[in-house]
């Protein structure tokens, strides 16, 4: 839906019925638009309400791809836009067997690829972040900006998963959640960990109106102003989080080490 109303149902760029890729402008300028969204016909059934899997991994990082190759030489490199809403990377016996992570790191790469090179790139979370599917799809943007609403949620594993993995219910998760802001789920936590470049209160995430579409094309705008403004092309930004101390700590002593080593 989001992709649809950002880019004014601006036609898709290929027939992948898991990845849409569509060029629309974005403060004037021409932009790439990439979302990934469900396909219940997907051949891998893990990979059918939304997941990142081996084929969408490929298809992100081709995507990424095609624009770092056509502004090669271009003096204005054009911004991407990563409309982000996905549940989990696809978990799977074959998934693991034919390289997920392989397919996975080729779409993160691509997108850092990308940013490095001077494309400002934008990742807009409108629903679920989840896993791998958020590293390989918007983790590596210039700004990340994220819809103030219950059903967004940033998170390494699912509720559920983090569950079975901790040997805890999903109450108790959640009360340990409560005192500890790196495993909470709702987004004010995860936005003290300094990832999270903005984060918009809509009237109705589920329902845009004029008003809400307006705000959020306005962010976009705003971070694409803020990144071309903005020397560095890393993330090391994200370490001035209220809740990244411990971060700021190892690098400094990593850093202190190898300078000592040199």
């Amino acid at each position: 839906m989001w992709l649809r109303l950002l880019t004014g149902g601006a036609d898709a760029l290929h027939d992948w019925p898991a990845v849409r890729v569509c060029d629309a402008p974005l403060k004037g300028q021409p932009a790439r638009w990439i979302a990934v969204v469900p396909d219940p016909s997907n051949r891998f059934p893990r990979a059918r309400t939304g997941e990142v899997g081996l084929v969408e991994g490929w298809q992100l990082a081709q995507a990424v791809q095609e624009v770092i190759e056509m502004d090669r030489d271009a003096a204005v490199r054009r911004p991407i836009v990563a409309v982000i809403d996905a549940p989990s990377q696809a978990y799977g016996r074959r998934e693991e067997a034919f390289g997920i992570h392989q397919a996975l790191a080729g779409a993160a790469g691509a997108y850092a690829e990308a940013r490095l090179a001077g494309h400002p790139v934008i990742g807009l979370v409108v629903g679920l972040a989840m896993s791998g599917a958020f590293l390989a799809h918007g983790y590596q943007a210039n700004r990340l900006i994220a819809l103030d609403d219950p059903a967004v949620m940033v998170h390494a594993m699912g509720k559920a998963s983090a569950a079975r993995v901790t040997l805890r219910s999903v109450d108790a998760l959640e009360r340990l959640a409560a005192s500890v802001p790196p495993m909470a789920y709702d987004l004010r936590s995860f936005a003290t960990l300094g990832i999270l470049w903005r984060v918009l209160g809509l009237t109705d995430p589920a329902l845009p109106d004029e008003q809400d579409l307006a705000l959020v094309h306005g962010a976009l705008e705003d971070a694409l102003a803020d990144i071309l403004a903005d020397p560095e092309r890393g993330l090391e930004g994200r370490l001035q989080g209220r809740h990244r101390q411990a971060s700021r700590r190892v690098h400094a002593l990593l850093e202190a080490q190898w300078e000592a080593a040199d």
